[in-house]
C-alpha cells in the first residue's frame, strides 16, 4: 500500500479509550489501513447539543490537516459534527457515522429507530434524519436512563439498558431496523443482534463500508467494495 492509502477516522471525543473502543481497524478487515485521530479540546464524551456543535471546529481542523494524506475520512461522533464543512475543504470522501448508519438502516424503505445513551442529543439526531431526507422513515429515538458517562463505565448495565431501548424502538415505535447511536457502542451492537430478529445497526461499520465504496479504483483498497 502507498502511504496515502489509509482511511482517517476522527474521534471528536477527547478520549483515547473511546478511540480504542471504535474498532475501526477490525471493521476495515484488512482491506485498507486505518489511522485514528483523537480530538484534544473537546469533552471526553460528547453528551449534548452545544458540545456537539463545538466539536465541529477540531473535526474540521484535524480533517483539513490530514486531507492530503489519506483516501477518505470518517467523522466518528453520532451527530456528524463538522461533516458538511469538512467536505468543502478536502478532496477525499468524508462520511459521518450517523449519516452512514441512517442510510443503511433506511435501505429498502425500512422504518428505523435509534437506541442510545445520550438523551440531550435527541434533537440533533432527529435533525440528521431531516437533513438526509429520511424523516418520513425515522421512528424516533429511545434513550437509556441515567448518566451516560457513568453508564459507559458499566458494560453489563450498558448492554441491558441498550437492549431495553432497542426493544422499545421495535415494539413501541415499529422500527424495522435499530441503530445503536454511538461510535464506541459497536461491540454492544454485536452483542445485541442475537437477541433480536430486527437488524441492529452499528454506525462505524456502516461508515467504513460507505467510505470504501466511494473510493476511486486503484486507491489502495485490497478488495473492492461496492458503493
Amino acid at each position: 500500500m502507498s502511504m496515502t492509502s489509509h482511511i482517517l477516522l476522527i474521534n471528536p471525543n477527547s478520549s483515547q479509550a473511546t478511540s480504542d473502543m471504535m474498532h475501526a481497524r477490525k471493521t476495515a478487515a484488512g482491506r485498507v489501513a486505518v489511522a485514528i485521530a483523537t480530538a484534544t479540546r473537546n469533552p471526553p464524551m460528547i453528551v449534548n447539543g452545544p458540545q456537539l456543535e463545538a466539536a465541529a471546529d477540531q473535526v474540521i481542523e484535524i480533517g483539513s490537516s490530514h486531507g492530503q494524506d489519506c483516501r477518505g475520512i470518517i467523522v466518528s461522533a453520532f451527530g456528524d459534527p463538522g461533516l458538511a464543512a469538512l467536505r468543502e475543504r478536502v478532496d477525499v470522501p468524508v462520511v459521518g457515522i450517523c449519516e452512514a448508519s441512517m442510510i443503511e438502516a433506511a435501505r429498502d424503505g425500512r422504518r428505523f429507530g435509534v437506541a442510545t445513551t445520550t438523551p440531550d442529543l435527541v434533537e440533533a439526531i432527529a435533525g440528521r434524519a431531516r437533513d438526509l431526507g429520511l424523516d418520513h422513515l425515522y421512528a424516533g429515538i429511545r434513550c437509556t436512563a441515567g448518566d451516560p458517562i457513568a453508564l459507559a463505565g458499566d458494560e453489563k448495565l450498558l448492554g441491558q439498558s441498550l437492549a431495553e431501548a432497542v426493544r422499545e424502538c421495535i415494539e413501541l415505535d415499529g422500527a424495522e431496523a435499530v441503530i445503536i447511536g454511538g461510535g464506541p457502542l459497536g461491540q454492544a451492537a454485536e452483542q445485541l443482534q442475537p437477541m433480536f430478529d430486527t437488524p441492529i445497526i452499528a454506525p462505524i461499520p456502516c461508515a467504513m463500508e460507505r467510505v470504501l465504496g466511494l473510493l476511486p479504483t486503484g486507491s489502495g483498497v485490497l478488495s473492492p467494495v461496492p458503493a
